[in-house]
């Protein structure tokens, strides 16, 4: 009983420590994340912030391209066509993809 105890303690403190890691998604923070999203969200996508287009200025372009096609951002109801395009929108120069 004691030992089941114990992996329930650490199973929810590594859970909790887990959760207190930053999101770090092409060089972007989660405050950038943020940021942008009301920009790449549809059906009514926001200008860039000058905070979005400050993560933007920061990003991995390169990296942005390999979401394009993926699954993982629109799960977060985020358009990855919206999300390549933002640098456009940035005055930034477009990713290369």
């Amino acid at each position: 009983m004691a030992m089941a105890k114990m992996m329930v303690l650490l199973v929810v403190v590594v859970a909790v420590v887990g959760s207190l890691q930053a999101v770090d998604i092409c060089d972007m923070t989660e405050d950038g994340l943020m940021a942008c999203k009301p920009s790449v969200t549809n059906p009514d996508p926001a200008e860039p912030s000058p905070e979005c287009c400050k993560a933007i200025s920061g990003a991995d372009l390169k990296c942005l391209c390999s979401y394009r096609d993926s699954r993982v951002l629109p799960s977060f109801g985020i358009d990855p066509v919206l999300a390549v395009g933002l640098p456009v929108k940035c005055n930034l120069p477009a990713p290369p993809c």
